[in-house]
């Protein structure tokens, strides 16, 4: 029984990380041919890749599941901010205010999250089904983020603050008072709060991918 739940186990992580590598291939494709058209340019990335985006970004949240029934290893508290902070740009932002959609951030935030993903994917889709992956793509896996990292997060803070004077203009997902909650919510406020997050949060996280990346090499060179 054990054994057959390991198997099912790396089919399913296998086929969720092929999936999702292939829609952020589309999400570079898109953006890279629209960035190359000379009819073109950075104002029409989002248009082009929106949909392959959002399904592939948000597919990610089933990685935040896996960590919590430990389907794999990878800590919550270096999943959940990660990934929180992309669903909210991808969501929160772009998909939210169109205005922030045409700003030349984008091309660098997509560019720089699909390349990171598609490495990390296919790395780990190989693993799932051969049980290791070429050195060259764990050297990739566990060194581009060195640069694509503050790329991405450059841009995610860039765009989400571009967006503030859309934000507050239009109260969005603003809850004002009196309602029958009591309750009163807005999302201007919001969103300088989860800019304020990535002050602590983005050395942090790039603090912990270091070490990750110091660990696995070094054990890469000893075997």
């Amino acid at each position: 029984m054990a054994g057959f739940l390991s198997l099912l186990r790396r089919v399913y992580l296998s086929l969720y990380n092929w999936t999702v590598c292939f829609g952020w291939v589309q999400v570079l494709y898109f953006a890279v041919k629209i960035l190359c058209c000379k009819e073109s340019g950075h104002e029409q990335v989002y248009d082009a890749v929106e949909r392959p985006l959002q399904l592939a970004q948000t597919a990610a949240f089933l990685e935040i599941i896996h960590g919590l029934i430990g389907l794999v290893r990878s800590p919550i508290s270096a999943t959940l901010p990660q990934i929180g902070s992309r669903l909210y740009v991808t969501w929160g932002i772009l998909y939210s205010f169109p205005e922030a959609r045409t700003h030349m951030l984008v091309s660098s935030l997509v560019i720089s999250w699909a390349i990171t993903e598609i490495i990390r994917y296919s790395f780990f889709g190989l693993k799932e089904v051969f049980g290791s992956a070429p050195s060259f793509l764990q050297w990739l896996r566990y060194s581009t983020f060195l640069v694509l990292y503050p790329i991405g997060i450059f841009s995610e803070v860039g765009l989400t603050y571009i967006a503030l004077p859309y934000i507050k203009n239009s109260e969005k997902y603003c809850v004002r008072m009196p309602n029958k909650w009591n309750f009163s919510f807005d999302y201007f406020y919001a969103a300088i709060a989860v800019l304020g997050i990535y002050v602590p949060g983005s050395p942090h996280m790039y603090t912990y991918m270091l070490g990750q990346r110091k660990k696995v090499l070094s054990r890469s060179k000893r075997d």
